[in-house]
């Protein structure tokens, strides 16, 4: 993983778990790709595509998942409940954090359930 990507996934980390989310797993990776984050939100398992965007020339970092990033993420979590069957009983979501950066430190936009 790039530094970058890795900077802002752990700041994504920090604020999902200042918001009462638990980690289960970071970059969970298989052939279909990989999640960034998986954490548990009560009985919810969460998976988390982190996005960053330093400019908005191109769009904005939460319009940069595309329907193609979502069947991906869709795969990888089926493939995670799949291997770890601990967690194939509780509901889960999609969620995604975003953040544009032109000028550096922002709030980030977190969408849950943001596709099914």
């Amino acid at each position: 993983m790039k530094p970058i990507g890795q900077y802002w996934e752990q700041r994504a980390e920090h604020f999902l778990m200042q918001h009462g989310l638990q980690l289960i797993t970071r970059n969970f990776s298989t052939p279909a790709g990989e999640i960034d984050l998986i954490m548990r939100d009560t009985d919810c398992v969460a998976f988390i595509e982190v996005r960053y965007r330093g400019s908005t020339r191109f769009g904005s970092a939460i319009h940069s998942v595309t329907a193609a990033k979502q069947r991906k993420l869709k795969r990888c979590a089926a493939l995670f409940v799949n291997r770890q069957t601990a967690w194939s009983h509780h509901p889960c979501r999609f969620d995604v954090i975003a953040y544009d950066a032109p000028n550096g430190d922002v709030e980030p936009v977190w969408i849950r359930a943001a596709f099914d």
